[in-house]
């Protein structure tokens, strides 16, 4: 079978969806592969690293569009591309169903299929698939390293003869992937961390890393099936708004990951809350892309509100490629071999199976 992968737009996303290492797995599995001229130069992957596995480097993109069978990208194709795939090929990625959705129904209409890995379900079976939570892991790490790096003291407690300097105080917002990694992170470079999340479930995981977890009185579990958080009641969005003001007198670093799957980022942090964060505090929005945790986040921007900086940019892992490429590739390996019927050399669309069902556009 004909396996590919074209240039992303380098403007927008540095990652990309097959590195050396899995090129190599590819083939092994009996895939023919082929890329562009200088795929991950960029990222220190030479033409050479994949020509010695036996890829064919082409000069023409849309060649390799129309002779592969299956392409793999990080996101959806740009407009002119997807004009050029043809009836019952397969693409995969990270296709954003939800904000792509007239887009996609036009390629499901030209019997081409679409599967979007975001929509992988939380299942065991599908963790080694997981490109939600392999990559929000190394966004949850960047993030507090950028924060820290924006914010104008030291993090740790210092005890000098001069004097002691207090270690800073870190808010997480959210719990998933990131916001645990965002703890971790924060925990080992001295940081008191305290966090919240709407998912009860997420206080032990809090805890165990080292993290105060701050729980709503009276609060009610909103978890989906699925693992992901769901919309928060009117009375629970109140009772978080009034226990996070309070909490934020003494915070000096806010990590944001709250996200909703398909909907707008959730605004936690109110035009009123910023009244209580003492000037030279910092926030980091990982939801910046999605509209934001706070009411005065923007893409790709730092904005200074009254001494406090917010930071928020639309591909944190462009600051990360090497490690979030090696990530995802494999992820999306993992998900080709489930697909793939080696006996039969051709992949098997079977939707009796959770993983490919529900990551297929239908």
């Amino acid at each position: 079978m004909k396996l590919a992968s074209i240039s992303e737009n380098l403007n927008i996303e540095k990652r990309v969806a097959i590195t050396p290492e899995i090129a190599k797995k590819y083939i092994s599995l009996g895939f023919t592969l082929s890329l562009p001229k200088n795929y991950g130069a960029h990222l220190g992957f030479s033409d050479q690293d994949y020509k010695n596995l036996g890829v064919s480097l082409i000069d023409n993109e849309e060649e390799i569009i129309k002779n592969s069978e299956i392409i793999i990208q990080l996101g959806l194709l740009e407009e002119e591309k997807l004009s050029l795939l043809q009836e019952n090929q397969i693409l995969i990625g990270s296709l954003n169903a939800f904000s792509n959705k007239g887009k996609l129904e036009h390629l499901k209409s030209k019997k081409i299929n679409c599967f979007s890995l975001e929509l992988l379900p939380r299942i065991t079976r599908a963790q080694s698939m997981d490109i939600l939570s392999s990559q929000a892991n190394l966004a949850g790490y960047k993030a507090v390293i950028e924060a820290f790096q924006v914010y104008e003291r030291a993090i740790p407690m210092m005890m000098t003869a001069a004097g002691t300097i207090p270690a800073a105080k870190v808010l997480v917002v959210g719990a998933g992937v990131a916001g645990l990694q965002a703890i971790a992170t924060a925990k080992r470079m001295g940081a008191i961390v305290f966090a919240t999340d709407v998912r009860m479930a997420s206080k032990e995981q809090v805890e165990s890393l080292g993290g105060k977890f701050l729980t709503v009185e009276g609060s009610e579990n909103l978890e989906t099936e699925g693992g992901y958080a769901k919309e928060a009641s009117d009375e629970f969005k109140k009772k978080q708004e009034e226990l996070l003001a309070e909490t934020l007198k003494k915070i000096d670093i806010v990590i944001c990951t709250a996200l909703i799957p398909g909907r707008q980022a959730p605004k936690i942090i109110t035009e009123e809350m910023f009244k209580n964060l003492q000037k030279g505090s910092v926030i980091y929005d990982l939801a910046a892309v999605q509209g934001g945790n706070t009411i005065f986040t923007e893409v790709d921007k730092i904005v200074d509100k009254d001494g406090v900086k917010i930071l928020g940019e639309a591909n944190i892992l462009n600051k990360l490629p090497v490690s979030a490429s090696n990530l995802y590739a494999k992820n999306v390996f993992n998900f080709v071999s489930n697909l793939y019927d080696k006996e039969n050399n051709k992949l098997n669309i079977n939707l009796e199976d959770e993983i490919i069902e529900k990551t297929l556009i239908k």
